[in-house]
């Protein structure tokens, strides 16, 4: 698999660590975060640069884990032009092909905020993201970039999800996605299908790949990045293939 050497060097700017805290997703763990100098503005070059080593972002800033004496965090990304769904993704796509797309900046919008809190308070009322807060959804989701967008879906005119992400030279960066968590609309498995259009968005627009941020293993909230392949993973500064028995 092909080293994808950063575009722009990165020697020079200045990065920080956390403080350790709890793991928000291995119980008993502790974190650390290795994280981009606030004063650095998130521009287009660098994060292309700092994607291809497996940084995130979260609102203005660039991170990634740092954990002492654990991986257990792994970089994953979908080689677009190979991706080909399976059956059970064919069929969902076929579901919500009555839901309608639209593309917008990533700006504060009253009714996204409202089924954020909605989706917050029914799926992660046991997490650190509760209880959601204009000001934390600001702070996470919106940003004045050219490369920072929203997907929404909507149904018979109500917005039923929001995907945010960013565009970047070599791909689509998927940030996260939320959704109505009413019984009713959980056969579409909106958060699968939010990665679908992703997809689709990428190849459309010419882009190698869609990255899908952290893959752990022994998290039970990740495993369905597995059912997207062929999925590459960060191995040190190479990205390569994930086999199945991994």
């Amino acid at each position: 698999m092909s080293s994808n050497a950063p575009h722009q060097p990165v020697r020079d700017l200045r990065f920080f660590l956390t403080v350790p805290h709890a793991c928000s997703y291995l119980t008993g763990r502790e974190a650390t975060t290795l994280f981009l100098d606030p004063q650095e503005s998130p521009g287009q070059g660098v994060y292309d640069s700092l994607a291809l080593l497996g940084f995130r972002r979260s609102g203005r800033h660039l991170y990634r884990p740092h954990c002492e004496g654990c991986n257990a965090c792994i970089s994953v990304r979908l080689p677009v032009r190979e991706f080909t769904p399976n059956r059970s993704q064919r069929r969902l796509t076929r579901r919500n092909s009555d839901l309608t797309l639209h593309l917008r900046p990533a700006i504060f919008d009253p009714e996204h905020y409202a089924l954020y809190a909605q989706y917050i308070r029914t799926r992660h009322a046991d997490g650190d993201m509760y209880p959601p807060s204009h000001e934390q959804y600001r702070t996470f989701l919106t940003l004045d970039q050219e490369y920072a967008r929203l997907m929404e879906f909507r149904l018979d005119g109500r917005v039923v999800a929001v995907a945010a992400f960013d565009q970047l030279e070599h791909g689509l960066s998927a940030i996260y996605t939320f959704f109505d968590p009413t019984p009713e609309l959980e056969r579409r498995s909106l958060g699968t299908f939010a990665v679908l259009t992703l997809v689709e968005q990428a190849r459309r627009r010419g882009l190698p790949h869609v990255y899908l941020g952290y893959w752990i293993s022994e998290c039970r909230k990740m495993a369905y990045k597995q059912d997207f392949r062929p999925l590459e993973i960060l191995d040190g500064r190479h990205w390569r293939r994930l086999i199945s028995h991994e």
